[in-house]
C-alpha cells in the first residue's frame, strides 16, 4: 500500500484539496464502490483514500493518477471545472496548472494543461520534469493511446520493462494499456508535449 504523508496546506490550496476531496468521494460512491473497493483497485491504504476524501492529505499527482484508474475518469476532472474554455485558444500565460494542487512524488514536475479542457476527445499536457524524477514505483495501466515528444532534455520511457530512452525532437507513441512508467535519470529538465487518446490517465 502507499503511505503518504501531507504537510499544512495553504488556505487556497486547503480550500482545493477539499474540492478534490469532495470529488473523489462522489465519484466513488456515483460507481457503488467502498473505501476498501477504491483501496484494492488502486494499491492505496483505505486510510489515504479516506484522508483525502476528507481533504485532509495533499496528494502527489501520482497519487491522484492512481485514484483516477481505479475510477476509470481523466485525472483532470478531480479538480478542473469541467467546464470547457468557449475559446479553442489556450494562451501561454492562461493554462491551467495542474501543480497548483498536487505534487510528483519525486522532484517538483509541473504540468500544464494545454487543452481548453477535460471533456474532449484528446488531453494534452506541458510536462517539465526535473533530474531524477521517476515514477517506476507506480506503473500506470488504462485505456487509451498516448504520444509524447521531448522539446529539450531526456526522459526514459519505460514500456512493459523495456526502456525507450527520447532525446530532443523524439517522440513516441503507444497503447496506455501497456503498464508504463518514466524516468529522467540525467542532469537537465526535460521540457516535454505529452498528450492523451481518449485522457484517461
Amino acid at each position: 500500500m502507499t503511505t503518504e504523508i501531507s504537510a499544512p496546506a495553504a488556505p487556497a490550496t486547503s480550500e482545493l484539496l477539499t474540492t478534490v476531496g469532495n470529488k473523489v468521494r462522489a465519484m466513488r460512491k456515483e460507481k457503488g464502490m467502498t473505501l476498501a473497493d477504491l483501496s484494492e483497485i488502486t494499491g492505496l491504504s483505505p486510510a489515504i483514500v479516506s484522508q483525502i476524501e476528507r481533504g485532509l492529505a495533499n496528494p502527489s499527482f501520482t497519487t491522484l493518477a492512481q485514484l483516477a484508474h481505479g475510477l476509470d475518469i481523466p485525472v483532470g476532472k478531480f479538480f478542473i471545472g469541467q467546464e470547457a474554455s468557449k475559446s479553442p485558444v489556450v494562451r501561454s500565460s492562461e493554462r491551467k496548472n495542474l501543480k497548483g494542487v498536487t505534487r510528483e512524488s519525486v522532484g517538483g514536475a509541473v504540468h500544464e494543461l494545454l487543452t481548453p479542457g477535460v471533456n474532449g476527445g484528446i488531453e494534452a499536457q506541458w510536462i517539465m520534469t526535473p533530474p531524477g524524477h521517476d515514477t517506476s514505483s507506480t506503473p500506470f495501466s488504462h485505456s487509451g493511446e498516448e504520444f509524447c515528444y521531448i522539446i529539450s532534455g531526456r526522459k526514459d520511457v519505460f514500456l512493459d520493462g523495456v526502456c525507450h530512452t527520447l532525446g530532443e525532437g523524439d517522440s513516441i507513441t503507444y497503447s496506455s494499456e501497456i503498464p508504463h512508467w518514466y524516468k529522467n535519470s540525467y542532469e537537465e529538465v526535460c521540457v516535454a508535449i505529452w498528450v492523451n487518446a481518449p485522457h484517461a490517465w
